[in-house]
């Protein structure tokens, strides 16, 4: 696993890849702290954190667009499949090495806390709550996007696949508000990522959330596992 988390930790800084999407997410982030914190004087970045769900929705299956359907389009996803490691390990260390890129980026989030800190006094209980609640969400956008690029050799199709699963996420809370009070409701709200997550940011974290975005996390992990077993039997 270490080996496979190394190569393609590697891969995203020898490509343009990790470096683009810190970019994109150091940029965005920071546009949103000053419009929501800077500008108006506020040290509730919470707003800052919500924001971040829409961006991330879009950019993370660019990060994971590459890591299994690569593999597959360049023929060497065999020699992976036929290697003596278990699928859990290559699925786990590619993980790692996406999230890896993803959590170099989040933590930028506290520093925004110590600029905050030098002109006003800062609460920081929720400022690390929204930053694990950020960690939890890119897991979950991670995981998808590993899945989905399981499915195909093609990096563009794997990256639109992500990003319509997520946007399926999105829609779930707009499709459980429109909905009247009731039992339906209430099922689309304790499956839906983005009510969860807005409940962090608003700074309501649970234990129900937490065993819910790791669940999450983990049904999409086993899915890819599945989808290569599938493949190295076929």
């Amino acid at each position: 696993m270490f080996a496979i988390f190394k190569r393609e930790l590697k891969a995203y800084f020898t490509s343009p890849l990790g470096y683009v999407f810190l970019a994109i997410f150091y940029a965005f982030s920071g546009l949103f702290f000053y419009i929501f914190s800077l500008s108006v004087g506020s040290t509730d970045i919470s707003s800052v954190f919500l924001m971040m769900f829409m961006v991330l929705m879009v950019f993370v299956p660019l990060l994971t667009m590459r890591l299994l359907s690569e593999d597959k389009k360049q023929k060497t996803d065999q020699l992976i499949l036929t290697a003596p490691v278990s699928l859990l390990s290559i699925v786990m260390g590619k993980f790692l090495a996406a999230y890896a890129i993803f959590a170099i980026g989040v933590a930028v989030m506290p520093v925004y806390g110590f600029v905050m800190s030098t002109f006003a006094t800062v609460s920081w209980l929720p400022i690390w709550g929204n930053t694990v609640g950020l960690l939890l969400l890119g897991g979950i956008f991670v995981s998808i996007g590993l899945f989905i690029s399981s499915l195909t050799e093609n990096q563009m199709i794997a990256a639109i696949g992500g990003f319509f699963i997520n946007l399926m996420i999105l829609l779930m809370n707009t499709l459980k508000s429109a909905l009247p009070n009731g039992f339906l409701q209430d099922v689309l709200s304790s499956i839906s990522v983005y009510s969860r997550y807005s409940e962090i940011t608003s700074g309501i974290f649970s234990l129900s959330s937490l065993i819910f975005f790791v669940s999450v996390i983990f049904i999409f992990l086993f899915l890819t596992v599945r989808v290569l077993e599938k493949r190295r039997w076929a």
